[in-house]
């Protein structure tokens, strides 16, 4: 097998980064509608649009705004999208775990109290990013291997 060889069809590594993809995006978008519904979002009535200032926690745990809502919203819809293409699937995987990890170090270098917290961050949030970074790179990375015959015995296909 060459190194740029691609599967002809679908096979079951395939089937789990688009399954994977699917779901992280849905969950995503679910989060991002949540966002806005009061009971769901803890002191609705402090959300602010931007910013570290709001006071709304979903679930009660993390802290959020209505940028940070709509955030969560497009990167559901491009989980949606790239869940289309295995290749598409791979890069939403580890591109979006790379950027869960930014914001994770982002999280704890930066006073959350202060100016330069632009995003509305607290601890419960710098684990999630944590757990999300390492995650979907795992994920993007196992089902990138299956995908070409690494694992699994794709490569026969």
């Amino acid at each position: 097998m060459s190194a740029t060889h691609v599967p002809t069809r679908p096979g079951p590594g395939a089937r789990f980064l688009r399954t994977v993809t699917l779901v992280a995006g849905a969950t995503f978008l679910l989060v991002g509608v949540l966002g806005f519904v009061p009971g769901v979002v803890t002191d609705h009535d402090q959300l602010e649009m931007a910013g570290h200032h709001s006071e709304a926690l979903l679930l009660g745990l993390f802290q959020v705004s209505v940028l940070h809502n709509v955030v969560h919203l497009l990167f559901g819809v491009a989980g949606l999208l790239a869940a289309s293409r295995p290749r598409w699937s791979v890069g939403y995987l580890i591109g979006g775990g790379l950027v869960y990890l930014v914001l994770w170090v982002y999280g704890l270098a930066v006073d959350q109290t202060g100016d330069a917290n632009v995003v509305p961050l607290n601890d419960a949030d710098n684990w999630l990013h944590l757990g999300l970074g390492v995650g979907m790179i795992a994920l993007g990375v196992v089902g990138y291997r299956w995908w070409r015959g690494g694992i699994g015995g794709d490569a026969a296909l």
